[in-house]
């Protein structure tokens, strides 16, 4: 059986968000609750009021508020991080969660986050991220920053501040 192409990843979980994309977040949440998948470093970049390190497992906690997460990219991670983002949006706990992934719009996780999504940003460019020990790292296809809300004026907002950096597509319901 042929795999999807991001199952070929490295599993280096440690690709750091940068800046411009985390201002527009930012601009559309207004404030980031919570990173559940990040690090001390990151967090300097996210500024997120709590965030979850691996030590603490953000898969094992409860999730609240606004969050942003840029899931651990290695296969087993990603699918189970972004199961944990849908839960706890059906749950009502998250009120609000910018997700950055792959474009794997061939996996299973990408297709039910984008079942949920409101909107769905397919960025121009593949996103430039900055990882420890040197400038900045490209992963081998381009990403997507879906968006999650039940609020109309943050969805506004979303489409506002990321139709400069992709293609805006919104999920009617």
């Amino acid at each position: 059986m042929n795999k999807p192409h991001v199952t070929h990843n490295s599993g280096n979980n440690e690709w750091y968000t940068p800046a411009p994309i985390i201002e527009a977040v930012r601009q559309v949440m207004l404030e980031i609750d919570l990173d559940p998948a990040s690090c001390t470093l990151a967090n300097q970049t996210v500024r997120a009021t709590e965030c979850y390190t691996a030590e603490i497992n953000g898969l094992l906690q409860d999730w609240h508020g606004r969050v942003w997460l840029n899931p651990p990219y290695s296969r087993d991670l990603c699918g189970a991080f972004i199961d944990k983002l849908l839960q706890e949006l059906r749950d009502l706990r998250v009120t609000d969660a910018c997700l950055l992934t792959n474009n794997a719009t061939d996996t299973q996780w990408w297709q039910a986050a984008a079942r949920q999504a409101s909107a769905i940003c397919f960025l121009y460019k593949r996103v430039k991220f900055y990882k420890p020990g040197s400038a900045s790292a490209s992963p081998l296809q381009g990403q997507t920053v879906m968006f999650f809300t039940r609020n109309q004026m943050a969805l506004c907002r979303f489409n506002s501040e990321f139709r400069n950096l992709g293609m805006v597509m919104e999920h009617y319901r």
